[in-house]
């Protein structure tokens, strides 16, 4: 079902705060500088969202649903190898189609603000994101909490470069493929390169 122009707008206007939010804080983002990211005017950009904190929420909403799906996506397979593939590559996906709100999402993994309430815990609401790789961050083998969290971060940072640079297909087989490194599975299926395997 095609999305209405309504729910495009407000895709757009959740992917430029959340971007916002992850770099300066939630306390820190003004919604004239969100309205200004996204092309609005501020009473446009209230039209859509009355409050801050209303857009906020939508934000670590649309994170949740995202989590809570490729949980759902991964649930059934057994942790290892072919689980940790999977999940890095939907989460992947979700990077490079919507890297401001996987920027807010995983943020917190490297640079947990604890004076920010609202966006120094996204990422620990409920460990979902940790479930998703059949961890409990308490009582989990610290390696695999290790390795899971540079996996994490090393798929934000170069989502996002991939974004920038414009070679979001170019680059996909090679983040999932960092990142499956940084999990323990060096040189899991590397993609293929036009000189032969990399």
């Amino acid at each position: 079902m095609p999305r209405s122009f309504r729910e495009h707008v407000d895709e757009e206007i959740l992917e430029g705060a959340a971007s916002l939010f992850a770099q300066h804080g939630f306390a820190q983002t003004s919604l004239q500088a969100v309205a200004d990211a996204v092309g609005l005017s501020k009473a446009g950009l209230l039209h859509h969202f009355p409050t801050k904190d209303a857009l906020f929420t939508a934000a670590q909403d649309v994170v949740r649903v995202q989590s809570e799906r490729v949980h759902g996506m991964v649930a059934d397979l057994p942790p290892g190898q072919a689980r940790d593939r999977r999940a890095l590559e939907l989460l992947v996906d979700i990077a490079l189609d919507r890297p401001g709100l996987v920027a807010l999402a995983l943020g917190p993994l490297s640079h947990p603000d604890t004076s920010d309430p609202k966006t120094g815990d996204i990422a620990g609401d409920g460990g979902r994101i940790f479930e998703i790789f059949a961890l409990d961050p308490q009582t989990g083998d610290p390696e695999r909490l290790v390795r899971v969290m540079g996996a994490l971060s090393a798929l934000a940072v170069l989502s996002l470069a991939a974004n920038r640079a414009g070679e979001r297909t170019g680059w996909r087989p090679h983040i999932v493929a960092t990142c499956l490194d940084a999990l323990g599975y060096h040189h899991a299926a590397r993609p293929e390169t036009e000189h032969g395997k990399a």
